[in-house]
């Protein structure tokens, strides 16, 4: 049997693979961004007939998976735990009607939170839609839990959820390969309007047969011991232990490092909750211990058996990833003398390094990067505007302080919109600026421009277009036209949807060209100050460096002369990681393994002591 080592999102992609999927779609989200790429890779090695693709947002992504679903086919939709906040109207519904081909609703999970905007737990649209929910701890229960999900599915006619969090996705684990299933089914949908598009007279009834699924699925669950699981049942112990997750996973790995034997019910489906599996283990003791990510769903539902130690009293901490440090420190807790004392040596030191003043060092955008020159030319024409961010690397202009609010995907457009008529009521004309990046303006930057149209909304939006989705691994849009397997799609120009949205002012500019972007920034906000104006988009539109390498410009040889006097502007202001300053504190340097040629530093620097030398080859 071939094996190999997998990170947990490979693991997810072998497990749909080898379950016999047919569609496959998602939209990009660290931590979820590896599940769709290995997909494409599993079935290329296998030759194998699936249908993948990067859609333009999660909820889009739900409907065309969810779609498959309803002819037969096997399906699934993967994506970030916020994603499903953009699908969530969509997963709601589909609970009701219930699917016909298995349907996985993967949503990776962000405890942290790293990459996310917040530290949701993705466990809770279980009981509030109604829908299993499997919680891994480990790649290859991950892989192993993808199989039962179809099977759940299949079986009960339900949309099942598989939430692996943060180091389950990303951790790396030896993984047994097993030969893919091939399902032969056409696929063929069958009529139903009282199903599949039931009005609200039907959808009772639909309800009324979902709780009977939920508690079929809960009584089934509670005897799967794949799922849900008692280690250790024999051990004496005053207090037992509930963990889910990575939180389970972590557990036995101390367990095993301190000698101990705890009885431990692993809890891998939250929803619907095993009630009488949990209630009848912690019958057997004083206390319980529960230890989960993120929140105290299971905590929650646990309390009242017996005293409950966990997130709700500080035993662990309510915020933040599980770690072997907290999870150890808990234990410590909860079983006082057995699981010995804190080292006094690293405790020592744990306070010495917090005492110690280091530099940090913020995220910052690459040497180079066309968004860097965007925000500091928007800084340039609109000094004192209201600047509206959004979510991609381009988030970064908080370090050039030309990102005011961040909210979620799409937002700044309709924010941009809100800050408008919010001066508007009291005769106050404020320049707005909103900044979206091209991925997210086709997930959900459409619709507020339209409705910023519509209501007569004047800012300027600036598109910062580097044709590629960046900041979650360089995922093709709607606007190189590649598709996820690698082949052509068709191109969907950012440009024709402005203009369909109704937009009056558009333009298309280089950043590299500053001095001119900055003119047409002008132009722009003159066009909404005007007597029939109204929103004015720019499309700052140059390939990223880092993913489109033959794009890149160079000048020549750039460096600092002898006129710098140490200002810093180029540092704090423009703030290239390839420009610092000396030792000495005393004028700025440029790092020529970092810097990419571009040239804008040169007009960036006031004194003009940023020069550029065209004889010497870089």
């Amino acid at each position: 049997m071939k094996e190999a080592v997998l990170l947990g999102n490979e693991a997810i992609a072998r497990g749909l693979v080898e379950a016999g999927v047919h569609v496959v779609t998602s939209y990009p989200g660290t931590p979820s961004s590896e599940i769709l790429p290995a997909v494409v890779r599993f079935m290329q090695e296998e030759k194998l007939n699936i249908y993948t693709e990067w859609s333009v947002n999660e909820k889009v992504a739900y409907d065309v998976a969810l779609a498959a679903s309803y002819t037969g086919k096997r399906a699934a939709v993967a994506m970030k735990q916020v994603g499903l906040n953009v699908a969530a109207d969509s997963l709601m519904s589909s609970v009701y009607t219930g699917v016909k081909g298995g349907f996985i609703v993967i949503t990776a999970d962000d405890p942290g939170p790293f990459s996310s905007q917040t530290e949701q737990d993705s466990r809770f649209w279980g009981p509030f839609a109604k829908a299993p929910v499997l919680d891994p701890s480990s790649p290859v229960e991950a892989k192993e839990m993808v199989k039962r999900a179809f099977e759940l599915s299949e079986k009960y006619s339900i949309p099942v959820i598989l939430r692996p969090a943060l180091r389950v996705c990303h951790a790396r684990q030896a993984v047994a390969f097993d030969e893919p299933a091939i399902l032969d089914r056409p696929a063929s949908f069958e009529k139903n309007p009282n199903r599949w598009a039931a009005t609200p007279r039907f959808r009772s009834a639909l309800h009324k047969e979902l709780n009977l699924k939920i508690e079929s699925i809960r009584a089934e669950l509670e005897k799967d011991e794949g799922v849900n699981r008692v280690s250790s049942p024999e051990a004496r112990s005053d207090t037992g232990i509930i963990a889910a997750g990575i939180c389970h996973a972590i557990l036995m790995d101390l367990l095993e490092e301190h000698g101990e034997r705890i009885p431990v019910l692993k809890i891998g489906a939250s929803y619907p909750f095993p009630r009488g599996l949990v209630s009848g283990f912690a019958s057997r003791f004083g206390r319980v211990l529960v230890l989960e990510t993120t929140e105290g769903i299971i905590e929650m539902q646990t309390r009242g058996a017996r005293e409950v130690m966990g997130r709700e009293d500080g035993t662990f901490p309510r915020e933040g990833e599980p770690t072997p440090d907290n999870v150890l420190a808990a234990l410590r807790k909860a079983f006082p003398g057995r699981f010995g004392s804190p080292d006094p040596a690293a405790e020592d030191l744990r306070k010495a390094l917090s005492k110690v003043n280091l530099p940090v060092r913020r995220p910052t955008l690459c040497a180079g990067c066309p968004h860097r020159v965007s925000h500091y030319a928007i800084r340039k024409a609109f000094p004192k505007a209201i600047y509206a961010g959004d979510i991609g690397c381009y988030t970064l202009g908080t370090n050039i302080g030309a990102v005011d609010t961040v909210l979620d995907m799409g937002a700044s457009i309709g924010m941009a919109a809100g800050f408008y008529h919010a001066h508007k009521m009291d005769g106050l004309e404020v320049p707005v600026v909103a900044t979206i990046g091209d991925s997210t303006f086709y997930h959900a930057g459409v619709p507020p421009l339209v409705d910023s149209v519509y209501t007569g909304a004047r800012f300027v939006l600036v598109i910062l277009d580097n044709a590629i989705t960046a900041m979650t691994g360089m995922q093709p849009t709607p606007g190189t036209g590649l598709l996820a397997d690698g082949t052509c799609g068709n191109k969907v120009p950012i440009e024709e949807l402005v203009r369909g949205a109704g937009v009056k002012f558009l333009k298309v500019h280089d950043p590299y060209d500053m001095e001119g972007l900055i003119s047409v920034l002008k132009e722009a906000w003159g066009h909404c100050c005007s007597p029939g104006g109204g929103v004015a988009v720019v499309i700052s539109r140059h390939p990223c460096l880092l993913h489109y390498r033959d794009a890149r410009i160079s000048i020549g040889r750039v460096s600092v002369g002898e006129d710098c006097k140490g200002c810093m502007h180029c540092v704090k202001n423009f703030e290239c990681p390839a420009i610092s300053q000396s030792g000495d504190g005393k004028r700025a340097v440029i790092d020529e393994r970092l810097c990419s040629g571009c040239g804008v530093c040169v007009k960036v620097c006031r004194r003009g002591a940023i020069v550029v030398d065209a004889h010497e080859e870089r």
